[in-house]
């Protein structure tokens, strides 16, 4: 059976598997703060339909409560170990099933395993905040095991904690000119690949939204990520088929084992 996985823009994908839909970091908005939505429209009702939502850490275009509230009444919902203390906005969210992870926590939901795996990033609720909550990863295992590595930089072990892959939607860029410690660009993305070596990768995390009022600064930044991706996964990582996916569309990933 296919896995299906479908990328909205930024983090936020849907990965249909086992017939169980995963929704991640789910984001709809239009205006976050000084960042704009410069393309792809607007994820429409259907994408807020979801058996689980996944979020990896709490920075506000991650995990954004109102985003959150759209989700239907009794969703599952796994957030990072002491995000209801850092976040009071997820203690009203009364209608969903809210589940702190850690690494290596397991939650079943249907006949899909969804295992909490490290990330190399800040998981503090910015611009400040005295509690931590870890950030995460996560590995969906069904008919495949498909990797949503959340926002995350490289890091010395991250194949034997992230475990063998089927695929991987791995972060190729950001919301800025600038990448800071604690992500992936292009090239560290395709270095991850290497290390991962599933059979199938998707690039998400760039090319949708960008601040007001830096339309004309380093451009480049905001489009090219995901065809860089493209061509450095082919020299590092010339095994994995590599889809990259317009806002809205989807991929059929066919897995057998």
């Amino acid at each position: 059976m296919p896995v299906e996985v479908t990328w909205w823009g930024h983090a936020t994908c849907t990965v249909q598997d086992s017939n169980i839909r995963v929704l991640t970091d789910p984001l709809f908005v239009r205006r976050l703060a000084h960042l704009r939505r410069r393309r792809g429209a607007l994820p429409p009702p259907h994408a807020w339909n979801a058996d689980v939502a996944l979020v990896s850490h709490l920075h506000a275009d991650h995990l954004h409560v109102p985003s959150l509230a759209r989700l239907a009444p009794g969703t599952r919902l796994l957030v990072p170990r002491g995000a209801r203390r850092a976040v009071p906005g997820l203690r009203r969210l009364t209608r969903l099933h809210v589940t702190e992870v850690a690494p290596g926590d397991v939650t079943r939901v249907g006949d899909l395993a969804v295992r909490a795996v490290p990330a190399l990033h800040d998981g503090r609720r910015l611009p400040v905040g005295p509690h931590r909550s870890p950030a995460l990863g996560y590995v969906i295992e069904g008919e495949a095991r498909t990797y949503f590595a959340g926002d995350t930089g490289l890091f010395d072990d991250m194949a034997e904690a992230v475990g063998p892959v089927d695929a991987a939607l791995l972060p190729v860029g950001g919301w800025g000119p600038y990448l800071g410690e604690g992500h992936l660009d292009a090239g560290r993305a395709a270095q991850a690949l290497a290390r991962l070596a599933p059979r199938s990768a998707v690039p998400v995390h760039y090319g949708t939204y960008w601040p007001i009022g830096m339309d004309a600064v380093r451009p480049h930044e905001f489009h090219a990520p995901g065809e860089e991706f493209v061509r450095l996964a082919a020299q590092r990582a010339p095994r994995v088929e590599v889809h990259r996916l317009g806002h809205g569309e989807s991929v059929r990933l066919e897995v057998t084992r």
